[in-house]
């Protein structure tokens, strides 16, 4: 059998899927080691990592369910929500990329404003305080806060991780959603394909 027939192409999904799966696990895994040693104590950050894992999980097991039963409704249904993902990660990549410092800044911002959980985080693993200056009278977890004098705002430890980060996160994001488009474009391949171990004039 040549590679591009039916046999050949249902590995090469299952494969896909596979790898989908272990990327999963290591999500929601990384997610709870986080916080099971206290990396991150934010509730909504751990439960939107492991939401993405789950979710990740559940689409593979769809997949990998219509590759090894050559199921159509499956596969379909696949095929949509892999592009849908597709179009949406190709997107964020392309915007972690492009962003601008001046951006970058004011991203940082808003995320800084909007937890104070996940505020008390950076604050504690940067050994910083305040996002643009220290503020004397405020709680700063950081051990620095112990002399503020020696206390750095944490803008500025930031900005140095910013475009690093977002850079890491675009090319992998990038990189996913080739894997994501290359899935769909075995999937919609696969559909068409008779199995030849079926009758010959049955397609399932």
């Amino acid at each position: 059998m040549v590679c591009g027939g039916f046999v050949c192409t249902k590995n090469a999904l299952s494969a896909l899927n596979v790898v989908y799966v272990m990327v999963g696990l290591l999500l929601i895994g990384v997610a709870a080691w986080g916080k099971w040693f206290g990396l991150v104590s934010s509730i909504n950050v751990v439960a939107g990592v492991i939401g993405v894992g789950t979710f990740l999980l559940l689409v593979a097991f769809v997949g990998l369910c219509g590759a090894l039963k050559h199921q159509q409704v499956l596969l379909f249904f696949y095929m949509v929500i892999l592009f849908t993902v597709f179009v949406l990660q190709f997107s964020i990549s392309c915007a972690c990329l492009a962003l601008n410092t001046d951006q970058q800044n004011k991203l940082l911002e808003v995320g800084w404003n909007k937890s104070e959980v996940t505020k008390k985080d950076v604050e504690k693993t940067l050994n910083c305080c305040g996002f643009s200056s220290v503020v004397y009278n405020s709680s700063c977890p950081a051990q620095c806060y112990t002399t503020p004098q020696t206390c750095d705002p944490c803008s500025s430890i930031l900005q140095k991780y910013a475009s690093e980060v977002l850079r890491f996160v675009g090319s992998i994001g990038l990189f996913f959603s080739f894997t994501e488009i290359l899935g769909v474009w075995l999937t919609h391949k696969y559909r068409n394909l008779k199995d030849p171990r079926s009758n010959p004039g049955a397609f399932l």
